[in-house]
């Protein structure tokens, strides 16, 4: 079971819309960005009167057999707040861990270097492996959390002195992914994860645009799923074959669309965005969108869907 290629259009499905043409932080349209497969705090989804939602649920059917094995991974960007400082002072030396008098402001420019505000991005990852279908009692949920945190990046100016510096921000997330399959006739299993944030966030102002970028940092953007099949085959849920019509019709997906992945049937990925099945990506492409890395006004180029 090879899982690089699905990796690969993962990668795409993660990115997309998190930066729109001409990939720039400072076009107005990157300024509130608007984002796929969101799973928000609950108590905004409730302020919302069930427009967002918090969880997600991912159903697809296998043919298993006796070795058959089952990988689960699910996949979302954490948003983390950059903010840019400008020192009171510059200064040569920092001693570790401390930190200069800074102003917070809106632009630095620094040996030609545009530093702004701006909302990046942390690949989040869980990881089930080797999960056994046949053993057919009921899997405990699995919590999963990540910390806040704050780091510190200090930039400098043409004399080498430290000038500026860089405030990465980042809120905790708390969450739930349950995995469950059931025994169907003739080998066949079908595989519910489920995946739920469970930050708290306070949503008494739902309509204020601070309200709402607090709340998409304490969110799972771009949240998917890819499942993989070690000695067993995914079954297609687009066209099924006829005597298996049935049991797909009870495979209940909400936010996101299952589709075979890969160039056989060992790969699923469970997308928010519709795609059709075995996604590939287009030669043309010259590699991820956004790396957090870059400053100045051009970003890398970002890869692109085809779908066979």
């Amino acid at each position: 079971m090879n899982l690089e290629e699905v990796e690969k259009v993962a990668e795409a499905v993660l990115y997309e819309r998190y930066m729109l043409y001409p990939y720039r932080p400072s076009s107005v349209k990157n300024q509130q960005r608007w984002n796929f497969g969101v799973l928000y705090p609950p108590s905004w989804c409730d302020a919302q009167s069930g427009w967002d939602r918090c969880r997600m649920r991912t159903e697809c059917l296998v043919q298993t057999g006796n070795t058959t094995r089952l990988t689960v991974k699910v996949r979302f960007l954490q948003i983390v707040q950059r903010s840019v400082g400008k020192l009171r002072q510059p200064v040569v030396y920092l001693p570790p861990g401390e930190v200069p008098e800074f102003d917070v402001v809106d632009r630095l420019e620094l040996v030609g270097n545009v530093y702004q505000r701006w909302q990046e991005a942390v690949e989040r990852v869980l990881l089930y492996e080797e999960l056994d279908p046949a053993d057919i009692s009921s899997r405990s949920p699995a919590p999963f959390s990540f910390p806040e945190g704050k780091s510190f990046e200090f930039l400098r100016d043409e004399e080498g002195g430290i000038a500026g510096v860089l405030v990465r921000e980042r809120e905790a997330l708390i969450g739930l992914v349950e995995i469950r399959w059931e025994s169907c006739p003739g080998g066949i299993v079908k595989v519910t994860v489920g995946v739920e944030n469970l930050t708290v966030c306070d949503a008494s102002a739902p309509y204020e645009p601070a309200c709402r970028e607090s709340v998409i940092r304490r969110s799972l953007v771009s949240a998917h799923t890819i499942l993989g099949a070690e000695n067993g085959k995914f079954i297609m849920l687009l066209d099924p074959p006829a005597d298996l019509k049935s049991l797909v019709t009870g495979c209940e997906n909400v936010g996101t669309w299952p589709v075979l992945a890969g160039d056989d049937a060992e790969a699923m990925l469970s997308s928010p965005i519709i795609l059709y099945d075995h996604p590939h990506i287009a030669p043309e492409s010259a590699g991820n969108l956004f790396r957090s890395e870059e400053h100045t006004s051009e970003l890398q180029s970002r890869q692109y869907l085809v779908c066979r």
